[in-house]
């Protein structure tokens, strides 16, 4: 005989919790992202900055005068650097005009014109963040010897 206190339906349980949400991911745990892009951000637009500058012109033209000095300075970074002395009347001093060479081509050609009347074709670049592309804003891309 069955017991009438027991049935054979199932007990209304309590509904079944919601699953716990996943655990939230603080910011501090993903340090080494944060300061890798923290500390990569100048560097790529220092970077990008310098690219630019040494592409684009500000501008561009040509100085004749006689090559007075060339030679290959600095410490760490080694550029070509000349100095050009224009003058417009004989007798009157001359204007002294600094430049950089960038390619070793041109400076090869520029060491063999070295005191003699020279037509030097440039392009200026502003803004250039070292100076360890040159110490001045005028490259000199080649050159033609006067005769």
């Amino acid at each position: 005989m069955s017991d009438p206190t027991v049935s054979d339906e199932p007990l209304d349980e309590p509904p079944a919790a919601p699953p716990a949400p996943p655990p939230r991911r603080r910011w501090w745990r993903r340090w080494k992202l944060i300061l890798g892009i923290v500390l990569a951000t100048p560097v790529a637009a220092f970077a990008f900055f310098t690219l630019a500058s040494l592409t684009w012109s500000y501008s561009e033209g040509q100085r004749s005068g006689y090559l007075q000095k060339f030679s290959k300075r600095g410490w760490i970074c080694k550029t070509w650097e000349g100095e050009l002395a224009m003058t417009t009347v004989p007798g009157v001093s001359p204007t002294l005009w600094n430049f950089t060479v960038r390619h070793d081509a041109v400076a090869r050609q520029i060491n063999l014109a070295i005191g003699r009347r020279v037509i030097m074709f440039y392009s200026e670049h502003r803004g250039v963040p070292s100076r360890c592309f040159g110490d001045t804003d005028y490259f000199v891309d080649s050159v033609r010897i006067v005769k």
